[in-house]
Parts: structure tokens; sequence; C-alpha cells
């Protein structure tokens, strides 16, 4: 575990070396499949799996993004003991779409996934021959997460959330916001169109990006879009945001019921979700007596949104959390 680790902070230094050797073999093993999801939408997910593990973790990717983009994490935590499984949610990834266009980030209820997440942890986590099961979520991912254990809160044995959508930056209002996106919902070509300065896909320079600081995990991110056109997702459709945004109410809403274990990782440089509503899910969990772990978010000096892709000094921090919080519930 001590070599695991180490090698988590230095491991930017033979990037290349790293991925066209290790962890090229460590995917060929992969085991890919799919289910069938709400209104018949195929959701694909991939397994890494060894009879040596007693414990699973199942591990919800952000917005736009695919379980392959996840490789180096999945070799990460299956060489921490742990089984992986990561699922790519409808409408990213290898998933099904449900618009013509695919570029459009859209769901038709943000309980889909939810839903989908659900029907995922019966057909595919319970049955199997774990002790203990858990989930590391990102962003969209974490509300996703959230609101299913919300909803089944024997689900897992505990939950690790990374930066989660509890709540968006807008670079508008919220009394602007609102009543845009309401009268949005009443004009489909709006509704399923591009949410305002959003578009199709289309790879920003490094210098520009506000998702990590890690420039070779930036650009392999990148080359994977590049080179395989269908796992491209551009700007979210305005349904989307209100649905995410009205997701992010209903799990502050519910905190206070939780009891789940919960480690919560913040991003100290965030710029895509809105930390405050990190802040205001632990002070509910603890005024209800089930903080979260440490009380409050750990904070990641210095991240941007995308942790689990940042530079190593600051990837090794949020990783080391994780798999210890997981062990610690073994």
């Amino acid at each position: 575990m001590f070599r695991q680790q180490k090698d988590w902070n230095t491991r930017e230094n033979a990037f290349a070396a790293f991925t066209t050797g290790p962890l090229m073999d460590f995917w060929r093993g992969r085991e890919e499949a799919e289910f069938i999801g709400v209104d018949s939408v195929p959701v694909r997910f991939v397994r890494f799996s060894s009879p040596a593990h007693d414990s699973v973790i199942v591990v919800c990717p952000g917005r736009i993004e695919s379980y392959v983009k996840y490789a180096e994490l999945a070799y990460d935590l299956f060489h921490s003991g742990f089984d992986v499984l990561i699922i790519d949610h409808r409408g990213q990834g290898r998933s099904g779409r449900m618009l013509s266009d695919t570029h459009r980030g859209h769901v038709a209820k943000f309980s889909d996934y939810v839903d989908d997440l659900a029907a995922f942890w019966q057909q595919q986590v319970l049955p199997g021959h774990w002790r203990r099961r858990f989930i590391l979520a990102h962003s969209m991912g974490g509300a996703i997460a959230t609101q299913f254990l919300q909803r089944n809160p024997q689900g897992c044995d505990a939950i690790a959330l990374c930066a989660p959508m509890f709540g968006i930056i807008m670079r508008l209002p919220e009394w602007v916001v609102r009543p845009l996106l309401d009268w949005a919902e009443g004009h489909q070509r709006l509704r399923e169109g591009y949410a305002m300065g959003t578009g199709r896909w289309h790879a920003l320079p490094f210098g520009i990006n506000v998702l990590t600081h890690s420039r070779e995990r930036y650009r392999r991110n990148v080359r994977f879009y590049a080179d395989e056109p269908r796992l491209r997702v551009g700007g979210p459709t305005y349904h989307w945001v209100r649905e995410g945004i009205l997701a992010g109410e209903q799990i502050l809403a519910g905190a206070a019921k939780e009891t789940f274990p919960v480690l919560l990782i913040q991003a100290e440089e965030e710029r895509v979700v809105d930390n405050r509503m990190h802040d205001r899910y632990c002070e509910l969990r603890a005024e209800a007596g089930h903080p979260c772990d440490g009380g409050k978010p750990l904070v990641i000096q210095g991240a941007y949104h995308e942790i689990l892709f940042e530079k190593d000094a600051m990837r090794s921090v949020a990783l080391t959390a994780i798999v210890d919080f997981f062990h610690r519930h073994r």
C-alpha cells in the first residue's frame, strides 16, 4: 500500500511510460457490458475484478465523462485492494443518447440517472460476492449517487464525493437564471437547445482550462474525445441545467435525514460547482448528528474541479484520503 501511494506522488515524472506500459496492460483486462436503463436507453459499464478482493468501489463519473477516462483511477483503486465498476451515465460516454444531436448534454429527468444507477446496483452490484460496497462519485455523479443513497440509505457502506454537483456556478444572477430556465421549459427548441454560451464539443487549449493543472492528464483526456468521436458531449441543454439545479436543491433538502458515511472532498480553486453548497450540506448533516467525515469538506489546496485528474501533489492527497476512508469502513 505504501509503495502504491508513493507512486501517486511521482507518476507525472514518467507519465507516458506509465500510460503506455502498466496502465495499458491493466486496461486490457477490463470487462465491458451494458444494461437497459429508463426508456430503453442502453447504459454501458466496465468492470475490473479479482478473486482476492472482498470489496468493490462503484465509480460515478461527472458530466460528459466516460469510463474510458477513468482508467488511471481504476488502476489505483484496484491495486489498493478493491474491485472497480464504472458506469457511463445515459447521454454520454459509450451509453445511448436521447437527442439526435449527440453533443447536447441532456436528460429527460435527473431522476433517470438515479433510476439507472439503482438498476445497475440491483443487477450488477448487489449479487456480487463482495463483503463491502462503496461509491466514489465526481461532480454530476456525486449528485446522482447522493440521490440514490437518499432513496436507498442502506444501499452501500460508505460514499466518497469529489466536488459533487450540489450547486452550479452560474455566470448570471439567480433572478435572471430561474425565469430564463422556466421560460425555456415551455419552448421545446429552447428547452432541448444548448444553454447560453455553450455548444458542440471542441478541445480547449490547456492554458485556458479550469478543470486541472496537470498538463499530462489534460492532454490524455482530450485525446480520448479526439480519437473516439462518439464519446464527445458538448454543452448542456437548458432543460439539463434546470434539472441539475433542482437536483442540488433536493439533495440539500434531504441531507439532514442521511446516516450513511460520507467523505466530501472539495477543490479550493473550484470554477464549476458551488463550494458553498458543500459547506451547507456538511452543516446540515452535522446539525442532524451525522457529520461528514472530519465534520466538513476536505479541501484540496490549489486544486481545480477535476481533483482526481489533478497534478500528483494534489491528486495523491485526495486519493490517499479516499482509500483510507474506504479501508476504515471495510
